[in-house]
């Protein structure tokens, strides 16, 4: 007997494929790796707003963006692309005013132990997931402490995009950059070729991936298509955190002694 499994909401599912990995992982959300695994791949059209609910970090800012918006279901297409990668609705979204209720939202829950959720952040808050990593996220005030992993964390955290070079087995070979940190400076490296991930116990999360198409990779792990718009979006809010940042990163460098 078949089952027939209907498309979910393309919100729904756009929110699955991005907070697997991470969740597979254990560092975000409640242990269900296994439903929005099956949402991802298009295999259940159970709605994961509950589970989404859970993420205390990616949920505030699909809330908040929402909220500003006027628009009712935080897991609305418009507004899980605004979070993830970046669209019309992040550039129209007031950033100081995005930043003030993020921090009124998340500071009381996280404030004792990460001290610098202050209003200085206000400066560097954006309604995007690189802000969320390279601000929110203690890591970036690690890179100076000689703690390898800040840089790891942070490269494997933010959403890289990556243009495909080949297809072979259950692994892809994009073009993509990493960050590299020196002497203060956080940037984007040149260009290198790798194998990342495509398949999830045997399930892609996008079907159809060809070379010379263009994905999105979160924690080694093909998540997304992207067109050019939006590999062009993703790139500018990365970049434009990566230039916010820079002037606490030099500060945190110059007090290092480094």
């Amino acid at each position: 007997m078949s089952v027939h499994v209907t498309t979910p909401p393309s919100g729904n599912r756009l929110f699955a494929q991005y907070a697997h990995a991470p969740n597979l992982l254990g560092y975000c959300g409640p242990q269900d790796a296994a439903t929005l695994r099956a949402v991802a791949a298009g295999r259940s059209d159970e709605d994961v707003t509950g589970i989404a609910a859970q993420f205390s970090g990616a949920w505030p800012y699909h809330s908040i963006i929402a909220a500003l918006a006027g628009i009712e279901d935080p897991l609305d297409l418009a507004v899980t692309r605004a979070y993830w990668t970046g669209n019309d609705l992040t550039d129209r979204t007031d950033r100081r005013a995005f930043g003030r209720r993020l921090l009124d939202t998340i500071g009381p829950q996280a404030g004792h132990y990460w001290g610098h959720l202050d209003d200085s952040l206000l400066l560097e808050a954006a309604p995007t997931h690189a802000f969320h990593v390279l601000g929110v996220y203690p890591w970036s005030r690690m890179l100076d402490a000689g703690r390898p992993e800040a840089l790891h964390v942070l490269d494997s955290c933010r959403i890289a995009w990556g243009r495909v070079a080949a297809v072979s087995g259950s692994g892809v070979e994009v073009l993509t950059r990493h960050l590299e940190y020196d002497a203060g400076v956080l940037r984007l490296g040149p260009e290198r070729q790798e194998t990342v991930a495509h398949h999830v116990d045997g399930h892609a999360f996008v079907a159809d991936v060809e070379v010379g198409s263009h994905v999105a990779v979160h924690w080694g792990r093909v998540c997304d298509s992207l067109s050019t718009g939006e590999v062009e979006s993703l790139e500018r809010w990365t970049g434009r955190q990566l230039a916010v940042m820079a002037p606490r990163l030099a500060a945190q460098h110059a007090a290092a002694g480094r």
